[in-house]
């Protein structure tokens, strides 16, 4: 592993399960893995053991990027074609940053920037501004989140917000 974290760096991270009372988006962030389109943003460590929890994107797939836990020592073996391995930001590059802080996180997680996000909205103008935003590349997509019972836009009709979000492309 190139720029392996320190084990005075590694003690800076809460252990497991102390951030569990933090809201996700939240969440601080203190290292960040990376090889190719792949990346680990890691929240908690096991300072006794091996596992890490934090969020992952593989190979650029932000669709199925989620939160996990990922062993240290399985993210040092990584090699590709031998030679090239995992590498993680160094300290004096990455700064801890809230999850929702960090763009690859936001988008596979369909967060509008808090900027961006207008407080106290109804869901359906929520969904709007997320269309308007290009997190729902395909109608099938928008139309997933809403019949998705865990969704927090379940049993909103999709057909208006689709009309709605995409009236400047008609106009």
């Amino acid at each position: 592993m190139w720029n392996e974290p320190t084990k005075k760096r590694l003690a800076k991270i809460p252990k497991l399960y102390e951030t569990e009372n933090i809201p996700i988006k939240d969440k601080p962030i203190y290292l960040h893995f990376f090889i190719g389109g792949c990346d680990w943003y890691i929240a908690e460590h096991e300072h006794d053991g091996d596992l890490f929890w934090g969020f992952a994107i593989l190979n650029s797939d932000y669709e199925m990027a989620e939160w996990g836990y990922v062993s240290f020592r399985e993210l040092k073996s990584i090699k590709i074609d031998g030679w090239c391995e995992v590498d993680c930001e160094l300290e004096e590059i990455w700064e801890v940053k809230k999850a929702i802080e960090i763009d690859k996180i936001r988008i596979a997680q369909g967060w509008l920037k808090e900027n961006d996000a207008p407080k106290n909205v109804p869901k359906e103008k929520e969904l709007i501004l997320k269309v308007k935003a290009g997190h729902f590349e395909h109608f099938q997509d928008l139309f997933a989140e809403v019949t998705s019972p865990y969704s927090d836009y379940f049993g909103i009709d999709p057909y208006p917000i689709w009309e709605v979000g995409h009236e400047h492309e008609t106009n």
